[in-house]
């Protein structure tokens, strides 16, 4: 598995980072230690929680399998913003919370520091300047290395990189959206944004919660036994654009001899400023079929059709900017 640094820091990353909200009731620990095992095996560094997955339990699981691992060789990334605790109303992204989620992260994941601590969620409630200067603290204290976020919006994310820059404050040196080949709103703002500023992206969902697997046939009228889908998600993608691109996906896998789910994952990799896409693999056969994105390169003409069977029409302003009228070729020197 190759190496990527994140974002512009130093931090170098496996080009996957293993997801593991399911550990806990959907993979219990013997099962979830295996799959820690077979992806470090396969040369995987990058593993992301939060503590949030399972109340705390993924972190939990992580933590009985990091104390017998290199530490050094590893970047563990957590999230803060929800509930301290079973039935605790605190929730966000304040000092007070931060503080204590750190503190129980830490002893969660039986580690003395952690790599990359995220804002799950945009703090509509607290000053995002609160935010800033108490994860700024933890960076200078060496509990944390490194800082990002979660789940903002455009706006957001070059306010909080901007507020960091006048304060000389630790910035964001990553984001985790949602991204993959159905599910492309990041393109018009935050991967600009991220691209721009050196904020490198780590993509959720890059399989669409099942959708890009494979799985999923049009003429079965509804998701497949064993699936987390409900009906209410298959009526939101049962539309001539999902089907269209699943479509292509099925004909590009059969042309490299790969599962559809290798190549949603590998158009996945091969977007601008994309870092990593993090792979939930509830069972090592799982992890086994997402390990195999890894070590090949889908063709400039592949990758165009995949992004072309999932284009949409572009909302306002970004249509009007589009247009060949009002777009300017930079000066050369």
């Amino acid at each position: 598995m190759d190496k990527r640094f994140l974002g512009r820091t130093g931090l170098e990353v496996s080009e996957l980072c293993l997801g593991t909200m399911t550990f806990g009731p959907g993979t219990d620990e013997p099962t979830a230690h295996r799959i820690l095992d077979e992806f470090v095996a396969a040369g995987g560094t990058f593993v992301d929680t939060a503590d949030t997955y399972s109340g705390g339990v993924s972190e939990e699981i992580i933590g009985s399998w990091l104390k017998n691992q290199n530490r050094d060789g590893l970047v563990i990334a957590t999230k803060v913003y929800g509930e301290a605790g079973p039935g605790l109303p605190v929730r966000g992204a304040g000092r007070k919370h931060i503080l204590a989620g750190v503190e129980a992260s830490l002893r969660r994941l039986q580690t003395d520091f952690i790599d990359l601590y995220q804002i799950h969620v945009f703090d509509d409630a607290t000053p995002l300047e609160e935010t800033l200067t108490t994860l700024d603290a933890l960076v200078t204290s060496g509990k944390v290395r490194f800082i990002g976020a979660s789940n903002l919006t455009g706006w957001q994310l070059q306010k909080a990189i901007d507020l960091s820059n006048h304060r000389g404050l630790e910035p964001y040196v990553s984001l985790q959206p949602l991204y993959n080949l159905l599910d492309r709103d990041a393109e018009h703002d935050l991967i600009p944004v991220a691209v721009n500023e050196g904020v490198g992206v780590i993509a959720w969902s890059p399989l669409a919660g099942g959708w890009l697997s494979g799985k999923y046939r049009k003429e079965a009228g509804g998701p497949p036994a064993g699936s987390r889908s409900g009906q209410e998600d298959w009526d939101a993608h049962d539309n001539d654009r999902t089907w269209r691109v699943l479509d292509v996906l099925r004909s590009v896998a059969d042309e490299v001899d790969k599962t559809p789910a290798q190549v949603a994952l590998r158009w996945v990799l091969q977007r601008p400023g994309l870092t990593a896409p993090i792979i939930g693999a509830r069972t090592p056969e799982q992890l086994g079929d997402n390990l195999g994105a890894t070590g090949w390169r889908l063709s400039d003409d592949q990758v165009a059709r995949l992004t072309e069977a999932g284009d949409k029409p572009l909302p306002y302003p970004h249509n009007i900017l589009a247009m060949p009228q009002f777009r300017r070729a930079k000066l050369q020197d």
